[in-house]
């Protein structure tokens, strides 16, 4: 699927969210694929040490590699689910660096949780997300 087939709404009743790393709305024609949490992991799946820029990229990585195992890519992603410990403003604006980086101005619909802590000690942040297979592939 083109990010052209991804179809963004942003409707102007509501604020701006592009800034914050968002769309309101995303659809697409396809099959859902639903990939789970990924976060800053080793091959074992221990958590790697980290700050909280070093972890979103490695979660983001960690995403990349769920959805390449699935033959898709950060273009199918219509919906994310974004967790992080001890939320901040500075925790926003380099998640918002992070998915700028990776969606450009396609951002898909997002929904941020702020956590006292994550499923093991040491996690700092984790994201789900939600894909779309385009019909026919």
């Amino acid at each position: 699927m083109t990010p052209d087939q991804r179809t963004i709404t942003n409707p102007p009743a509501l604020h701006d969210p592009t800034p914050f790393g968002y769309s309101h709305a995303v659809s697409a024609p396809g099959e859902l694929v639903f990939i789970a949490g990924q976060y800053a992991s080793d091959a074992t799946g221990s958590p790697v040490p980290g700050d909280f820029a070093a972890q979103v990229d490695l979660a983001f990585d960690r995403l990349q590699a769920a959805l390449d195992g699935v033959g898709l890519g950060f273009e199918h992603v219509v919906r994310l689910g974004t967790h992080i410990v001890d939320h901040d403003l500075a925790k926003l604006e380099t998640l918002g660096k992070a998915l700028h980086a990776r969606f450009g101005d396609r951002l898909p619909a997002q929904t941020l949780t702020g956590v006292a802590s994550l499923a093991l000690p040491g996690m700092l942040f984790e994201v789900d997300a939600v894909a779309v297979r385009p019909t026919g592939h």
